[in-house]
């Protein structure tokens, strides 16, 4: 970067002649490497819990929201093992690391800590020194620049947006008859607050095309020798609005395995397509798509894929159909996706309605308080759009009990907590679950289909089922997702 006001560089704008079959910027392939702001606040409920579960660990201030300078490090060599870094996750696997929330108290809080926040690599988490750390822009910019972590923090404005990040994978385990990959049940799924530069101000510092069909295509730099690169397509629209190069999780430098030392953070969004480890942001006019981004030659040879998690995967795929690849697609929001014929196999970009039931936890034994109820506490979201209502069912769905949301607001790409207080009708089993509606009144539907299901053919949410598909993606089901609790009288 040069000593010139990065503003001033708008002048350098250039325009982009077009080919026939060709896009903006696809032949730099060869040689590559790689909203809403919240302000933190201090916890103040709206409302105060009748009783507040005895296993929900009390909230502590990030350094954020002390505003208490943070000294950032760089992690050290020698680090203790994945589980002794995240005491609070359960492991799935350790190389590369993937790992869940392995308790239901994490969704009574309305913030996620670090050590609880799950983690979803595809590769290990590399080994960074952040003063030799750059991100590359390129393709249909007015001036292509390697950008260091110094400029990406201090040349540009400072936000803060809280992000309820969910695996999309998270529910797969629930899927009869089993998918392959990591068996996510409940705990893929984290709400934290995220502090970063706006791309928008540096795209438009470099004179970056950004109007209307323009896609910025974003690669992790993680990927060995030989293997496909993570990247992903974000629609400009999209991209304009609230994405950040984030380089802070809840006022902390992120941990490697969250994506020290820069992660896109694409708010509302599935967590895949918060690219880790950022290493190459390219401008064009199409998503990853096609030959120009499949590099020849054979894997052993150092064959590198671009393609890979935009178009064969992070899609939902009926049982025996392939990739359908698209160079455009007109809407980015999931459900829509699957109501309409516009892509045949829906993108994993904004995220569907869900709840979760923190407390009381699966299998847990619950006394009722001395009106004979019990506190049931939980957290929804809905990506891009707002949770409306939630509800409680202690009979299988057969008859429901509204929520009331309580908690600090924290943003609208925020979950939001709600409790209900039940009264069950004697001590015994039951089984609990929460169904929320978002405010264009799509609602979690109550199973997931069987694979030659009319639900699983379409990709669409029907009669009251999720789709079954072949990734095992997006599940919002509410019945798979309930609690298992015992009550006995106090």
């Amino acid at each position: 970067m040069t000593d010139e006001n990065p503003a001033n560089q708008l002048m350098k704008r250039r325009k982009f002649l077009l080919c026939t079959g060709a896009s903006a910027g696809t032949t730099l392939l060869a040689g590559c490497s790689g909203g809403q702001d919240e302000t933190p606040t201090a916890e103040q409920p709206t409302a105060t819990p009748t009783e507040t579960p005895t296993e929900a660990p009390t909230e502590t201030p990030t350094p954020e929201e002390t505003e208490t300078p943070v000294q950032e490090e760089t992690p050290t060599e020698t680090e203790p093992s994945l589980q002794e870094q995240y005491p609070q996750l359960s492991i799935l696997s350790p190389d590369p690391e993937n790992a869940q929330a392995a308790n239901r108290v994490t969704y009574t809080k309305s913030r996620t800590d670090r050590e609880a926040h799950y983690i979803r690599n595809h590769y290990p988490s590399p080994s960074i020194d952040i003063d030799e750390w750059s991100v590359s822009l390129t393709g249909a910019v007015g001036e292509e620049v390697e950008l260091s972590m110094d400029e990406i923090k201090n040349d540009y404005s400072t936000r803060t947006i809280t992000h309820t990040m969910q695996c999309s994978g998270n529910g797969r385990s629930y899927f009869d008859p089993q998918v392959g990959g990591n068996q996510w049940s409940f705990g893929a799924v984290g709400n934290a607050a995220w502090t970063g530069s706006p791309l928008s101000e540096i795209l438009e510092a470099y004179g970056a095309e950004t109007g209307d069909g323009m896609w910025l295509s974003v690669m992790g730099g993680d990927n060995p020798e030989g293997k496909d690169v993570f990247a992903r397509s974000i629609p400009m629209e999209k991209v304009m609005d609230n994405v950040l190069l984030a380089y802070r999780m809840n006022g902390e430098p992120m941990t490697p395995q969250h994506g020290y030392p820069v992660r896109l953070l694409v708010p509302g969004w599935y967590g895949n397509n918060n690219v880790k480890w950022v290493k190459r942001m390219h401008v064009m006019d199409m998503m990853l798509f096609g030959n120009e981004w499949e590099e020849p030659g054979a894997p052993e040879d150092g064959q590198r894929t671009y393609t890979h998690w935009q178009q064969y995967s992070y899609r939902i795929f009926p049982q025996g159909t392939s990739a359908n690849h698209n160079r455009q697609i007109e809407t980015f929001d999931t459900r829509e996706q699957m109501e309409s014929d516009e892509v045949t196999h829906p993108y994993m970009y904004d995220q569907l309605v869900k709840s979760l039931i923190g407390h009381p936890g699966e299998g847990e034994t619950v006394e009722t308080n001395p009106a004979g109820q019990v506190e049931v506490v939980g957290v929804a979201w809905a990506g891009d759009d707002a949770v409306d209502t939630v509800e409680v069912s202690a009979d299988g769905g057969e008859s429901w009990g509204e929520a009331e949301f309580f908690g600090p607001s924290r943003g609208d790409y925020s979950w939001r907590l709600f409790r209900y207080m039940w009264t069950p009708d004697s001590a015994g089993e039951y089984e609990l679950v929460s169904r929320a509606t978002d405010n264009r009144d799509f609602q979690q539907p109550a199973t997931v289909s069987a694979p030659d299901d009319d639900a699983s053919e379409e990709a669409s949410i029907t009669d009251d089922q999720y789709p079954w598909n072949t990734k095992g993606y997006a599940n919002t089901a509410y019945m798979p997702h309930g609690v298992s609790v015992t009550v006995e009288s106090s």
